[in-house]
C-alpha cells in the first residue's frame, strides 16, 4: 500500500471534506437505516453551510488521510466549547472518525486515531471521548481494541430513529 498522508483541512478543502463525510457516511450506515433517515442526517449535517461552520470553528480540527493524493477517510477533532457534550473542558472529542469502505482493515483508522492522541499530548488533555453507537460492533471492537472504555451514553438522533450511542474514553498519558 501506497504511503498515507494525513493533512490539516481548510476551508479550500470543503468540497473534498463534504464528499468524503456524505461517501463514508452512507458507507457505514445505509444498510442498517432507512434511505430517508440517512437522507435527512446527511442533508442537516454535511451540507456546506454546516460543515463551513465546522471548519471554521477554532476549537474543531479536521484531518484527512490520503493515498496517492485521494481522499479516503477523515477524522474531525473537538475541543473546548466545541465539544458535542460537556463531558470535560480539558478533554478532546473525536467526533466523527471514518474510512472508506476499500480501506478497511489497512491501518487508516489507527493512523488517525493516533493523530487524535498526539493532539490531544500537544494539548495536555486529560483524556479522549468519543460515542459510537451501540449497534456498531467494527467500531465497538477497534476502540475497544485500542483501550477505550465505555462511561456512559446517549441518544443520537438519525432523522427520526432515536439510537444509542456509548460514551467511551481513554486517559491520555
Amino acid at each position: 500500500m501506497n504511503p498515507i498522508e494525513i493533512r490539516l483541512a481548510t476551508i479550500i478543502d470543503l468540497e473534498i471534506l463534504r464528499k468524503l463525510s456524505i461517501q463514508t457516511f452512507t458507507e457505514t450506515f445505509e444498510s442498517v437505516n432507512t434511505a430517508e433517515n440517512l437522507a435527512n442526517y446527511i442533508e442537516k449535517s454535511f451540507n456546506t453551510k454546516q460543515l463551513s461552520t465546522e471548519i471554521l470553528n477554532v476549537n474543531s480540527a479536521f484531518y484527512i488521510a490520503y493515498s496517492n493524493e485521494e481522499p479516503i477517510g477523515y477524522i474531525k477533532i473537538n475541543s473546548n466549547e466545541a465539544q458535542t457534550e460537556p463531558i470535560d473542558i480539558n478533554a478532546l472529542e473525536i467526533h466523527r472518525i471514518y474510512v472508506l469502505n476499500p480501506f478497511y482493515g489497512k491501518s487508516i483508522g489507527q493512523l488517525l486515531l493516533q493523530k487524535a492522541i498526539d493532539i490531544a499530548r500537544n494539548n495536555n488533555s486529560s483524556m479522549i471521548w468519543l460515542g459510537v453507537w451501540e449497534e456498531n460492533k467494527r467500531a465497538l471492537q477497534f476502540y475497544n481494541k485500542h483501550g477505550f472504555v465505555i462511561f456512559d451514553k446517549h441518544i443520537f438522533r438519525l432523522g427520526n430513529d432515536e439510537q444509542t450511542d456509548l460514551l467511551m474514553k481513554i486517559k491520555i498519558q
